[in-house]
């Protein structure tokens, strides 16, 4: 949770820094998409490495300071070696699907530069998975000869699936800025807390995320 008070704070300050820019035009649609890195956060930093996310969202501007987007995220992180000491496998991962509605509320929206405090909820999907490598053997075709010849591939076997569908939480902050002084399009770096109601451990994690917006 340091981390996003962190993240508000160095927001506010790019808004202090920022100097005043021309007005810029407020589309009623908006949309985005970016990517970054997963930091687990509480009892999950204990059981997952840090990992990738990707994001993408779109959404309606109600006016220049709020409006509310519908956004997909995904979130990868590998198992931890302890965890998978636990366990006794030598490999795993963990998978977090989220869609949610989250409304949007922006500091500086007629400047170049922009922060804004997004947060909402919605629904989340959870799956952790163990894996162990193995091989695989499989058909190829060579284009250059034209034949096609058995050879073998590496590949995971999967030996342990589970999921849980959960509602979470998120709540964050981020900073804009604008491709040119009177264009709707941004660059934008974000870093968002998500809370996820899974039994018997819940789960948080910080993604950092950083795309563009229009």
């Amino acid at each position: 949770m340091r981390s996003v008070v962190y993240a508000a704070g160095l927001c506010l300050a790019g808004m202090v820094l920022a100097q005043p820019a021309l007005a810029q035009n407020t589309n009623n649609f908006t949309f985005h998409f970016g990517g970054g890195f997963t930091q687990p956060t509480g009892q999950a930093s204990d059981r997952f490495d840090r990992g990738y996310n990707l994001a993408a969202g779109a959404g309606i501007n109600f006016n220049p300071r709020v409006g509310v987007m519908a956004e997909f995220g995904y979130n990868n992180l590998n198992i931890s070696r302890n965890a998978l000491a636990d366990v006794g496998v030598p490999a795993g991962d963990g998978r977090i699907y989220s869609v949610t509605l989250n409304p949007v509320v922006r500091l500086n929206p007629r400047g170049r530069f922009d922060a804004y405090l997004v947060g909402g909820g919605g629904y989340y999907r959870r799956t952790i998975e163990f894996t162990e490598p193995t091989t695989a053997a499989i058909t190829a075709f060579d284009p250059f000869y034209g034949v096609f010849f058995p050879t073998v591939v590496p590949v995971n076997q999967v030996l342990g699936s589970f999921s849980q569908n959960k509602a979470g939480w998120n709540a964050g902050a981020g900073v804009t800025f604008a491709v040119r002084e009177d264009s709707n399009a941004k660059f934008f770096a974000e870093s968002r807390y998500h809370y996820i109601y899974t039994t018997p451990v819940r789960t948080a994690v910080l993604p950092v995320t950083f795309g563009f917006r229009w």
